[in-house]
């Protein structure tokens, strides 16, 4: 695994290319946010979304988010309500994950049973240069180990992840929690994870 530490307020835009250069040859990368460490892959590279699957041994039926750079892309991939646009606005970037009906420019290993997408836009400097440089969304699921714990330590998650993930973005320990994960695909918003980020919109 390369592994190369940043600024958090002002990424050095040259280990931020090495991590876009990965992600567009299939690679996986760990990466910050405002809660905690991201693991994520191209959205369009078959084979990467496999190997992200078989890493987390996770579910295919299991909801991964993905990191947007704003509500622009946003639009492309998910159909956002007026109702939704409006409560989005006012809490983004920030520590929530919005799930809202799929588009069909979301690759079909990606979608729900009931045809939904989880969305992010972290308020991380980055993670949002990461996908800007991209120039397209990454999927993301939180770094744990094998218990589904979450690890905030970058040199824990690279001892645990260094023969298994290409590169690592690392910003210092991340003590935050999990985002809030909000349903916002029909009119009634469903709270199902109360995390950071204030929900008071929507209790």
């Amino acid at each position: 695994m390369e592994y190369y530490e940043l600024h958090p307020e002002d990424p050095q835009l040259r280990y931020i290319n090495k991590a876009v250069d990965v992600l567009k040859n299939g690679g996986i990368v760990i990466y910050p946010t405002d809660t905690v460490y991201g693991m994520g892959c191209d959205i369009y590279n078959k084979r990467s979304l496999e190997r992200l699957f078989r890493i987390k041994n996770d579910s295919r039926e299991k909801l991964f988010s993905f990191i947007c750079s704003g509500f622009k892309e946003i639009s492309k991939y998910a159909k956002i309500s007026d109702f939704a646009y409006k409560r989005m606005k006012h809490l983004l970037p920030g520590p929530y994950t919005f799930i809202l009906p799929t588009t069909r420019l979301v690759p079909k290993q990606l979608w729900s049973k009931r045809k939904r997408v989880g969305i992010r836009i972290p308020d991380n400097n980055v993670a949002l240069k990461l996908v800007e440089e991209l120039g397209n969304p990454i999927v993301s699921t939180s770094a744990t180990n094998r218990k589904g714990e979450i690890l905030y330590d970058p040199f824990e998650i690279k001892n645990i992840f260094n023969s298994q993930v290409d590169l690592m973005l690392a910003s210092g320990i991340l003590a935050g929690n999990p985002s809030s994960v909000i349903d916002l695909s029909e009119d009634v918003p469903e709270i199902l994870r109360r995390g950071a980020g204030d929900i008071a919109l929507f209790v």
